[in-house]
């Protein structure tokens, strides 16, 4: 249970890297109108929701540790919201730079959650 348990937080990891990775490497194109949605955000952020419930799923299986409900639950939304606004301007042809910085910024939302959060 344990190894299994790594080995989704290594995927969870290599999501939230694709996700701010691709994010920060759209700066640049943020400035000038023309960022888009690349394959390496849409794709770590379904890494992310899907590891992350997963990582969920066994901590509650196993006694691992204690699962706090409610921080799961905001960092469940959180983590939808990140989805949705990657999934629905994916095939566009250039994104307006508040929708990076809001796929961006709630990505790091969720990591201070994670980390902050008791």
């Amino acid at each position: 249970m344990e190894f299994l348990r790594n080995l989704l937080l290594v995927l969870h990891f290599v999501g939230l890297a694709a996700i701010l990775g691709g994010v920060i490497a759209q700066i640049r194109s943020m400035r000038t109108g023309g960022a888009v949605v690349t394959p390496g955000i849409m794709h770590g952020s379904w890494l992310q929701l899907i590891t992350g419930l997963g990582l969920v799923g066994v901590l509650e299986a196993g006694d691992l540790a204690e699962v706090d409900n409610i921080k799961i639950g905001v960092k469940l939304l959180v983590m939808i919201a990140v989805v949705v606004l990657a999934f629905l301007n994916r095939r566009k042809d250039a994104v307006p730079s508040g929708i990076l910085g809001a796929i961006g910024g709630l990505t790091l939302l969720n990591i201070i959650v994670a980390v902050f959060w008791g």
